[in-house]
């Protein structure tokens, strides 16, 4: 199978996640915090390190349980920076706790984040080439609503990746076989 170009081969987790994860339309309220929270903390690193923490940080993360996270204080911070399966950055961990209370502040405004994000596409995904950019104008507008809200490490190029990541943009490149102009 050809894969866009930047999945390293030599890696299973990185190709079973852009086989099968990546660029698929995500509507699970659970699924869409788990991935916001660690594209939040890709912020200046690259995705494959996340990707290989990822089951660290579920763990510590309580499996991305969103009412547990917005109910940890200072001990579970500091428990958090002494965990070395993760990314041990405090502001990154403080903004996750913080992004969570907001996330459900929005779930409850609109019902559900899987509405709010789809929204901004009207419910449709954007086909788009992963080397065309790293933001675009709808990223932009995610990104400072979401602001707006308090939410923090959530600016524009993360956002545009974490579109990516949910399946509000196709973004498979054109030598990938899932490429969405292939597959018509």
């Amino acid at each position: 199978m050809n894969r866009c170009s930047y999945v390293n081969l030599k890696n299973p987790l990185y190709i079973k996640y852009h086989d099968e994860e990546w660029s698929v339309p995500q509507h699970s309220d659970k699924i869409l915090f788990e991935l916001l929270i660690l594209e939040s903390f890709q912020a200046g690193l690259s995705w494959e390190c996340i990707l290989n923490k990822r089951e660290a940080f579920r763990r510590a993360f309580d499996n991305f349980d969103i009412v547990k996270v917005s109910c940890y204080n200072e001990d579970k911070v500091l428990s958090l920076m002494q965990d070395k399966g993760i990314v041990r950055n405090r502001r990154k961990i403080e903004a996750a706790i913080s992004n969570s209370r907001i996330f459900m502040d929005i779930q409850r405004e609109i019902g559900s984040f899987d509405s709010y994000i789809w929204d901004f596409t009207g419910g449709k995904t954007v086909e788009e080439d992963y080397h065309i950019r790293t933001t675009s104008p709808l990223s932009d507008e995610v990104s400072s609503d979401l602001r707006r809200r308090g939410m923090k490490f959530v600016g524009s190029t993360i956002m545009y990746s974490y579109l990516q990541a949910i399946g509000v943009i196709n973004a498979h490149g054109s030598e990938c076989d899932l490429c969405p102009a292939k597959r018509r």
